[in-house]
């Protein structure tokens, strides 16, 4: 199970990382996120196919196999080249992950890998037909469970990367509110795509977070837009928190995370944009965060168990910057300790 009651606020990023050089990447993400922080393995999406979030996700199914076509990733009969080489860079990376570690004086006591979530990746891989996999029920299934019988051995291998290191899982449905909306396009374009059930995404999520859970990972998150986030959807289906953006939250789903917060989930604050063309004050994102968290009604020593992330990805950026956005995250941190110690 998770920590409930951490002691120290902690930062951590979503996953997308700007550049090539995954070996330069994950040392600053490293050197940034000292302990309380998470250090996680990022996604280098400017590397090209294979290094994006579905291929990267994709190339852990059993028994189904991706490739890429012109309108994006399709299942095949066996895995071709695209395939190949998504699972190839992701094996090369968790290498460099234990020489990484391994050249480290003090290991990170944990690490976090990101996943797409089995609704985002049904509706991002697309049938022979040309439609997308959201469209058929047996399709959905079947990526659910075979994304649930492959995590398995992903944890494994990023376990032996790094010994002794807890592992975290960040589950992304950024496509959730359209899923659960039916406002995604069909092939053509001239219709959408019926909307998936609540019920069938909760089994899909507790059919991954189960598995996750029984391969030995101490913490899941499942990410999410603010716009219609299913917030309780997300904490009942047996995610130890949710991960979310905190811009355009409304009252109620503020009140949502003061119950998760209360039931001791975890909330992991989308609390620094990176959109804008310099920083945040740190007091300013820390204000922030603590006027809504006081006006639901928490009290100032539970801002000890947030960790804060940045808004979104950090892909479109230079790498210098990316660094910057960690260094003002663990600052937020520090300042979110000092508020809840009063």
């Amino acid at each position: 199970m998770a920590e409930t009651h951490p002691l120290r606020a902690s930062a951590t990023a979503l996953g997308p990382w700007p550049g090539n050089d995954f070996a330069e990447a994950l040392r600053t993400i490293r050197g940034e996120l000292g302990e309380p922080h998470l250090p996680f393995l990022p996604e280098l999406p400017g590397r090209g196919v294979g290094s994006d979030a579905i291929g990267r996700t994709g190339s852990l199914l059993v028994d189904l196999a991706i490739d890429v076509q012109p309108h994006g990733w399709r299942l095949v009969d066996r895995p071709g080249k695209d395939h190949l080489r998504a699972r190839s860079a992701l094996a090369s990376d968790i290498n460099v992950l234990a020489d990484v570690a391994g050249a480290e004086d003090v290991s990170a006591t944990e690490v976090k890998v990101q996943l797409v979530g089995p609704l985002t990746l049904a509706s991002e891989l697309y049938l022979h037909s040309g439609e997308r996999a959201l469209l058929d029920y047996g399709a959905r299934r079947d990526i659910a469970g075979s994304l649930a019988a492959g995590v398995a051995d992903h944890v494994q291998k990023i376990r032996a990367a790094a010994p002794g290191a807890g592992i975290v899982v960040q589950l992304d449905e950024p496509a959730i509110a359209a899923v659960m909306g039916g406002t995604i396009p069909t092939a053509s374009g001239y219709r959408t795509l019926r909307s998936i059930a609540g019920d069938e995404v909760s089994s899909a999520w507790r059919l991954v977070l189960d598995a996750l859970k029984e391969a030995g990972v101490v913490e899941t998150v499942i990410s999410v837009p603010e716009i219609e986030a299913p917030i309780e959807r997300i904490l009942s289906a047996g995610a130890d928190g949710v991960a979310v953006p905190l811009k355009a939250l409304t009252t109620r789903q503020w009140e949502h995370l003061a119950a998760a917060v209360e039931s001791g989930k975890r909330v992991w604050a989308g609390a620094l944009p990176t959109d804008g063309p310099s920083l945040p004050r740190t007091a300013d994102i820390v204000e922030r965060l603590w006027r809504p968290w006081r006006q639901v009604g928490l009290p100032a020593s539970a801002l000890s168990g947030l960790r804060v992330t940045p808004a979104t990805g950090l892909a479109h950026l230079k790498p210098a910057e990316a660094k910057r956005v960690l260094t003002k995250l663990t600052h937020v941190a520090d300042g979110l300790d000092q508020l809840a110690q009063g």
